[in-house]
């Protein structure tokens, strides 16, 4: 057959339906309702117990009171008897459905809230290697199947199981001939079983891999929506999406068929059970080797017998998803942490700010190296300008200090003390960060800002948005600091969002800062007025500048000139325009038009 969903899945993983490490990974989140879990399954026994009475009800009515002595008293009993079985069977049904709701919610609240917190600790090597729409696909259409396998998975294969095995005991126990005869179609049924679980396991497992890929490419444009309409690409994402998307299809058309050619085959084996037992039935009858009543329990029994064999194939489907998204859930549930604290790690002190590089190497990735025996000293209240051409590792020495990413070689130390041996939280405390790029959360201006000190005041807020400058246009906004921010402040200009996150950094009051091109969208006026304010504000403090404006590398007390990993000059602004070289270079090249020509000669002829 010769549709792209016969063509197979290219995938070398050989998921098991009973998945060793995920059953019990499963199970340490439902160890703590074992109980409740223990008295739902009781409650399934009942019922499966409610629904095997009902045809040898049927067969005593027949047998006693219709055929043998016509007691229509007793009939009228019988059928007291069965309605009883059919309200007991609905309450307790009722009750254990409620039951494995309740432990289903609480398991899904407990996995999404632990793989929350991994994800907020994963370093961000991890974050650089995974597209963030599979990381969301783990925690909302993964973690979602758990939910069906624990409100119906469960408490299905207990149940199918109790019936398969009470059926089979009763049909024995009324005529073994019969129900030999009967059960002859379950070769056939074991063949077709294992053909279909061997195939569909992992068609089963790579739906769940391209879902992942759905939601990546889908939160990737939505993500990149404003670069998509400016270049007017919307049909080239469109296909590119539509191409994710068809892979989704095919592996769930595949996936589907699969499973959709099972039930017809129980079915067929089924119809040919009854056909069984209305031939062999209706001849014994008729030598009187065996009752009416037992023909019509028997065939009651068979559809019934059928039934959960029907469940069971359903169930396995679910299975096959759970097992697969289970893998997926745990592999980032258990994923190493690239950059953690170490097991005796202490408290951070107060620190004066004093910051060194010590022969510190560092790449990304194994044998690509990004910085190379990188060696410097930020004293106290020292402002440190990181300048260089793109790619040449300035970010990543920001990344370094606030322990991002680990070194590879040599060691950072503040205050003398190695990163690695306090603990990132406290280290972190009193840094201050302000990216390029900055984040702003959803909520109001006042929240995005008390971001960096949580017990913040409202008055704290609007001095912290003064000195950044930012206090001006946000009570210029219809309601002020408590104006909303939506997604990521996409509502704000760069150059509004960059002086909301300088005013959160500030509000940290922290003893070192740093600024990666966080000037870049301000205006010069607006830059001015920051820099004044970070004059009074950091006396005492340490500050990394990452930044190509004039006036913040003029009034930084060290330049460090990266290139290629390494550092090639250091001095103050006028020490290195004096002297020829790759700071003296972009400063030609970039800063030129800042300034007048005749400042340029005089300002090089001083150096």
């Amino acid at each position: 057959m010769g549709g792209p969903f016969w063509r197979g899945v290219r995938h070398q993983n050989n998921t098991k339906l009973f998945n060793g490490r995920v059953v019990r990974r499963l199970w340490d989140y439902l160890k703590p309702h074992k109980w409740r879990i223990m008295w739902a399954l009781a409650l399934v026994c009942v019922t499966s117990a409610m629904q095997l009475l009902g045809p040898y009800l049927f067969k005593v009515a027949l047998d006693e009171f219709v055929i043998a002595r016509q007691d229509i008293v007793g009939l009228i009993v019988v059928a007291l008897v069965f309605t009883g079985t059919l309200i007991v069977s609905w309450g307790t049904q009722a009750y254990q459905a409620v039951s494995m709701a309740i432990v289903a919610q609480a398991v899904l609240n407990r996995m999404r809230a632990e793989l929350f917190a991994k994800i907020n600790h994963l370093s961000l090597s991890y974050h650089d290697r995974h597209e963030s729409g599979v990381t969301m696909s783990r925690i909302i259409n993964d973690v979602a199947v758990f939910q069906e396998l624990l409100t119906q998975g469960i408490v299905h294969v207990v149940a199918d199981c109790l019936l398969l095995i009470g059926i089979l005991g009763i049909m024995l126990a009324m005529s073994p001939t019969l129900a030999l005869l009967t059960m002859s179609v379950l070769p056939v049924m074991v063949i077709a079983t294992i053909v279909f679980t061997s195939t569909a396991r992992k068609a089963w497992l790579r739906t769940r891999e391209t879902i992942g890929e759905v939601a990546a490419g889908f939160q990737e444009n939505v993500s990149g929506v404003r670069v998509v309409q400016a270049f007017a690409r919307e049909e080239v994402s469109k296909k590119r999406f539509d191409k994710i998307n068809r892979g989704n299809l095919q592996a769930n058309l595949r996936a589907v068929t699969l499973a959709s050619m099972y039930p017809p085959v129980v079915e067929f084996m089924s119809m040919a059970a009854t056909a069984i037992v209305l031939w062999f039935g209706a001849h014994a009858t008729l030598d009187g080797t065996i009752t009416i009543g037992v023909v019509v329990a028997f065939l009651f029994y068979v559809n019934r017998f059928f039934q959960p064999i029907r469940e069971l194939s359903q169930v396995y489907n679910l299975f096959q998803q759970a097992m697969a998204a289970g893998d997926k859930i745990f592999e980032l549930i258990d994923h190493p942490i690239d950059v953690e604290d170490k097991s005796d790690a202490g408290e951070m002190r107060s620190i004066t700010g004093r910051v060194a590089f010590e022969q510190v190497d560092f790449s990304y990735v194994d044998s690509v190296p990004v910085l190379r025996s990188i060696n410097f000293v930020a004293e106290p209240g020292q402002t440190i300008a990181l300048v260089g051409p793109t790619g040449a590792g300035k970010t990543s020495i920001a990344s370094l200090l606030a322990r991002f990413y680990d070194v590879r070689g040599g060691r950072i130390t503040v205050d003398g003390v190695d990163i690695r041996d306090v603990t990132m939280a406290s280290l972190r405390r009193q840094m201050g960060l302000v990216p390029q790029d900055p984040f702003l959360f959803s909520g109001t201006i006042a929240d995005n800002i008390r971001f960096g000190r949580l017990d913040a005041t409202d008055e704290e807020i609007v001095q912290a948005a003064k000195l950044a400058n930012a206090h001006d246009f946000v009570i210029r906004l219809p309601n002020g600091y408590a104006t909303r921010v939506f997604e990521r402040g996409q509502n704000y200009s760069q150059g509004q969002r960059q002086l909301i996150a300088f005013a959160r950094a500030v509000l940290a009051d922290p003893r070192i800062l740093i600024l990666d091109e966080a000037t870049a969208s301000v205006d010069t006026r607006t830059e001015v007025l920051i820099q004044a304010a970070l004059a009074r504000l950091l006396h005492g403090r340490t500050s990394f500048v990452i930044a190509h404006r004039l006036s913040t590398i003029r009034n930084a007390d060290v330049v460090l000139v990266i290139n290629h990993g390494a550092i090639i000059q250091r001095g103050t602004h006028r020490e290195l325009l004096g002297q020829p070289g790759l700071y003296r270079d972009l400063y030609l090249t970039q800063y030129r038009h800042q300034i007048r020509g005749s400042q340029l000669v005089e300002e090089m002829a001083t150096a």
